[in-house]
C-alpha cells in the first residue's frame, strides 16, 4: 500500500544529519523536559492518593470513581487536541496543556468529597491528555526528522520524571501535607513550562516530508472538453478514463481502511500495556501498604522501583528496536510484564513484589512508545491522538476498573489483570507481524 512505502521511507532507521543541527538539539531538549514534566507531577499526584483518599472519606469503590474524572478528563480533551495541533502546531497546545496540567494538580487536596475529587481531576485529565497528544505529536515529527527510532529517549524522561516524582514524594509523604506538596509541583511545573516552552516555541518541529493528503489523486492530463468538437474524447476513452478514476478512488478509500486498522491495532497494544502503567501508579502503593504492610515510605517506592526499570528499558529502546525490531520488541516487552506482574500482584513478601514491579517496567518499557510512534508515522497528529485515546485510556480507565474488581475480590486478584493484558498485547502483535510489514514493491 502507498501509505506503508512513505512510512518505511520516511523513518528508515540510521543516522542523518540532521542530528548535527543545533536548532534540532535545541527543540529536542525541550521536548525532553516537558516529557519529564508530565511524569514528575503525575507520579507526585498518585504517590499521594492515600492521603487524599484519607482526606475525602472515600471508600475504594467511591476512590475508583473519583479517579475516573482523570480518565474522563483526557480522554474527552486527547481527539479534540489533534485537531487543535493540526490547526495551531504542536508546540503552542503542548505548553498551553502544561500549563493547565501544572496548575490543576494543586486542587485535589482541597476537596473533601468523592464527589469534588471527581469533578477538579476532571480539569487535570483534561490537562494530561492535551499534553501527551500535543507532545507526541511533536515527537512523532521529531523521529523522522532525526531518522532514528528515539522514541522511547522520550518515553524515558516521562520514567525518569516519575521515578523523581515518586522518590520526592515518598521522601515528603510523612512531612509535608497532600496541599504543601501539590502546590510545590505547581510552581514546578509553572517554572519549567516557561523555561522549556520558550526554546520549543522557538524552533519549529521539522514536518515529515511523507507527509501529504492520503486520498490526493494521481496526478493526470486535463481531460478533454466534451462540447469541442476537434477534442471531443470517443466514448470508448471517456469510459476508460471513468473508470481509471473510479478505481483510484477506490484505492485511496481502501488505503484509508487500512490505515484506520493499524492505527486501531497499535491503540488497542497501547491501551493493553498503559492499562498496567496506570495500575501500579494508582494502586501499587496501596497494595504493598495495605496487603503486605509495608511502611508508607516502602510502599511508595514500589512506584518508584517501576518508574525506575522502565527508564533503564527505554533509554537502551534506541538500540533494542535497532537489533530485534519491532515485532520481536513489542512480543518480548509484553511476555516479560505479564510474567513480572503476576510475581508482583500475587508475592507473599514486600520484595519479592518489587522484584515483580521491576521486571513490569522492564516489560513495558518500550511498548507504548513504538505504539505511539508507528500510530503517528502512520497518520500524523490524528494517528497520535488515536492511539494515545485508546492508549491513555488504559491508563487512566485501568485504576477505577482495579477499584471495581478489588471490591469483588481483592486488590492482588485485580492486579492480575495487568498480566493479562500485557500477554494480549503480546498475541496481537505477533499476529499482527505480516500486516504491519509493507507490502512488497
Amino acid at each position: 500500500m502507498p501509505t506503508l512505502n512513505k512510512i518505511r521511507t520516511a523513518t528508515p532507521w540510521g543516522r542523518s544529519d540532521a542530528t548535527v543541527d543545533p536548532a534540532i538539539r535545541r527543540l529536542r531538549a525541550a521536548l525532553t523536559l516537558f516529557f519529564a514534566l508530565d511524569g514528575f507531577i503525575f507520579a507526585g499526584w498518585v504517590v499521594r492518593i492515600p492521603a487524599i483518599k484519607q482526606q475525602t472519606g472515600a471508600s475504594t469503590g467511591d476512590l475508583g470513581l473519583a479517579l475516573l474524572g482523570v480518565s474522563a478528563g483526557a480522554v474527552a480533551t486527547m481527539m479534540v487536541t489533534g485537531r487543535l495541533c493540526q490547526r495551531f502546531g504542536h508546540q503552542p497546545m503542548t505548553v498551553v496543556a502544561a500549563v493547565v496540567m501544572s496548575l490543576s494538580v494543586a486542587l485535589p487536596p482541597h476537596t473533601h468529597s468523592a464527589l469534588a475529587l471527581g469533578l477538579v481531576l476532571l480539569v487535570f485529565g483534561a490537562g494530561y491528555g492535551g499534553l501527551n497528544v500535543a507532545m507526541n505529536s511533536a515527537a512523532v515529527d521529531l523521529v523522522a526528522a532525526l531518522r532514528r527510532p528515539v522514541m522511547p529517549t522520550f518515553h524515558a524522561a516521562f520514567s525518569l520524571g516519575g521515578m523523581l516524582g515518586a522518590g520526592l514524594g515518598g521522601l515528603v509523604a510523612g512531612r509535608l501535607s497532600a496541599t504543601t506538596h501539590l502546590t510545590a509541583l505547581t510552581a514546578c511545573g509553572l517554572a519549567l513550562t516557561a523555561f522549556a516552552g520558550r526554546a520549543l516555541l522557538a524552533h519549529p518541529v521539522p514536518r515529515r516530508q511523507h507527509e501529504r493528503p492520503a486520498t490526493a489523486p494521481r496526478s493526470r492530463p486535463p481531460r478533454a472538453d466534451a462540447t469541442d468538437p476537434v477534442h471531443r474524447p470517443s466514448p470508448a476513452r471517456a469510459e476508460s478514463v471513468d473508470r481509471a478514476e473510479s478505481v483510484d478512488q477506490a484505492a485511496g478509500r481502501g488505503a484509508a481502511r487500512r490505515t484506520r486498522r493499524l492505527v486501531a491495532v497499535f491503540g488497542l497494544i497501547a491501551l493493553c500495556t498503559a492499562y498496567g502503567e496506570g495500575a501500579l501508579a494508582d494502586w501499587g502503593a496501596l497494595h504493598l501498604e495495605q496487603d503486605l504492610d509495608a511502611h508508607p515510605g516502602v510502599a511508595a517506592a514500589g512506584y518508584s522501583v517501576f518508574a525506575a526499570t522502565m527508564t533503564i528499558g527505554r533509554l537502551s529502546g534506541t538500540a533494542l528496536l535497532e537489533r530485534l525490531g519491532q515485532t520481536r520488541a513489542l512480543v518480548a516487552g509484553g511476555a516479560t510484564a505479564a510474567t513480572g506482574m503476576l510475581v508482583g500482584s500475587l508475592a507473599p513478601t514486600i520484595w519479592l513484589a518489587l522484584l515483580g514491579f521491576a521486571v513490569t517496567g522492564l516489560g513495558l518499557a518500550n511498548i507504548f512508545p513504538i505504539a505511539i510512534e508507528r500510530a503517528g508515522a502512520l497518520n500524523g497528529p490524528s494517528g497520535v491522538a488515536t492511539a494515545s485515546t485508546f492508549g491513555y485510556g488504559g491508563m487512566l480507565c485501568g485504576p477505577p476498573a482495579i477499584g471495581f474488581v478489588a471490591d469483588w475480590f481483592s486488590l492482588p486478584t485485580a492486579l492480575t489483570t495487568v498480566a493479562l493484558l500485557a500477554a494480549i498485547a503480546a498475541v496481537v502483535a505477533y499476529a499482527s507481524r505480516n500486516a504491519l510489514r509493507p507490502p512488497a514493491g
